[in-house]
């Protein structure tokens, strides 16, 4: 953003010096420069292309234009001017040529459309910006830990007490190191576990201990993460938390306080009850879509499962509760 505003203002200040007004200077006719040569007035006589820039003896500074097609000499002679008068006055012929003549005479033309083309292009830069921050809204905001960050891994080891819990959920464990040796005996395997406790008895870590013993990805969020102040929003983000883990299987989703969005339904009025409820529905809908192939893992934690809707407990979705 910075760097674009210094860009812009350095070709403005560029184009400002080199379309700036010239020093003003008084023009001759090519008949009265004719006159001062043959009254031996003239010092020199610069020619650029058809602009003349005259030089008298007495430091005058003019400027003249002479005849198209037509060499300054040829000029002066038609105007009466004698070659002895002529060969007194110093002509100096430059070029129309070199890349700074062009830079000079074109880019004062090329500025304004650089200035266009610039201008369009940061809006568009901006519109784009904007329009993806608002199609953000429906992306998951969940955090993903790698099983091979050695810095966040975190496993049973790290979880003082809790034996029973461990216990519990070394099952789960075990099925996503090897899911082929559940699936050939018949084994079923609980989808979404619940983790209930009180208030700092290290839910969230145990979730984290799973991932990390079983070398899987871990998405963290938490369940006020879902909704927002738009309809909608959460029930997109839970199509694309789920889509993001079944490309990532074998993998744990864990929804922290998930009584933010799973409290029973139909318990009040308003916009904001009827997103929470489009946002159960749709993880009840993306649980049910799970098959004995989707080696996703569903955990949870609570400490007021008293609240949760029966429909996240029924078989099927949350249908084991590990009490810490």
């Amino acid at each position: 953003m910075f760097g674009a505003i210094l860009i812009f203002m350095i070709i403005t200040a560029l184009y400002l010096v080199i379309s700036g007004s010239p020093e003003s200077t008084t023009e001759v006719f090519i008949s009265d420069l004719a006159k001062n040569v043959t009254a031996g007035e003239v010092k020199s006589i610069l020619v650029e292309g058809e602009k003349l820039t005259v030089t008298y003896k007495d430091n005058t500074v003019k400027v003249s234009k002479k005849e198209i097609e037509s060499s300054l000499s040829q000029t002066l002679f038609n105007y009466g001017v004698k070659p002895e008068a002529l060969s007194a006055t110093s002509i100096e012929v430059k070029n129309e040529s070199g890349f700074w003549y062009w830079i000079v005479n074109i880019l004062p033309f090329l500025l304004p459309i650089i200035f266009i083309i610039f201008f369009f292009w940061y809006l568009s830069r901006q519109v784009k910006g904007a329009g993806m921050q608002a199609f953000s809204f429906g992306q998951s905001k969940a955090r993903i830990t790698d099983p091979n960050d050695k810095n966040n891994k975190v496993t049973f080891k790290d979880v003082a007490g809790c034996k029973e819990a461990k216990e519990e959920l070394k099952e789960i464990v075990d099925f996503l190191k090897n899911p082929k040796k559940f699936l050939d005996i018949g084994a079923r395997i609980p989808k979404g576990v619940i983790l209930t406790g009180a208030p700092g008895t290290g839910k969230t870590l145990l979730a984290r201990a799973v991932a990390g013993e079983a070398g899987v990805p871990f998405f963290h969020l938490s369940g006020s993460e879902f909704v927002e102040m738009f309809v909608g929003v959460g029930a997109s983000r839970v199509r694309d938390l789920f889509k993001k883990a079944k490309k990532a299987s074998p993998c744990i989703i864990f929804i922290d306080e998930i009584d933010a969005v799973g409290r029973q339904r139909g318990a009040g009025l308003g916009g904001s009850h009827d997103e929470r409820e489009q946002t159960l529905n749709q993880i009840l809908v993306e649980m049910d879509g799970f098959d004995n192939q989707t080696n996703v893992i569903v955990l949870a934690a609570t400490n007021r499962p008293d609240v949760l809707d029966p429909a996240l407990l029924r078989p099927g979705r949350f249908d084991r509760q590990v009490v810490i």
